[in-house]
């Protein structure tokens, strides 16, 4: 069997498929969640699985972003552009944030929307200077309830069309 077979006929290999799908950014468990149900996963386990891997690779986001950005400017000028464009991104969507703080960054990370999210919260986190150990609860809880939010819509959607 290859890793592609495993991936897409076992249980174990469905769900792993979906952390992994879950850890792209963009993508994260607003992607991953639907994804595991149209493999074949139950809604919950689509669900256990996106909010795994979309919590993977937030507390390197928050620690190191800055330093990686730092680095990539350094060594890499040609991706000093797509640098600025992460930093201004982060900035702008900062801003929201910067008013409640930890309810802020919790209402951002949960809502369901293109640009929002656990990475952009993440570098948010990073760029506004908050601690991991306060930042990590407030973007775990917005990963949790986003992908409550996508359970139910996928389950709802699926239930629609079958």
């Amino acid at each position: 069997m290859d890793l592609m077979q495993w991936l897409t006929d076992t249980g174990l290999g469905r769900m792993v498929f979906t952390m992994l799908v879950s850890m792209v950014p963009v993508v994260e468990l607003r992607g991953g969640v639907p994804f595991g149900v149209a493999l074949g996963l139950p809604p919950w386990a689509a669900l256990i699985a996106g909010i795994i891997g979309n919590m993977i690779p937030i507390p390197f986001i928050v620690v190191y972003i800055r330093r990686i950005f730092q680095w990539m400017r350094r060594r890499i000028p040609r991706l000093g552009q797509l640098v600025d464009r992460l930093e201004k991104k982060a900035h702008l969507k900062g801003r929201k944030v910067t008013k409640y703080k930890y309810l802020g960054l919790f209402i951002f990370v949960a809502i369901p929307l293109p640009g929002t999210g656990g990475w952009t919260g993440a570098l948010v986190a990073a760029f506004l200077n908050m601690p991991l150990r306060k930042a990590l609860p407030s973007i775990f809880a917005g990963v949790v309830t986003a992908g409550l939010i996508m359970t139910f819509l996928t389950h709802t959607v699926t239930t629609l069309v079958t």
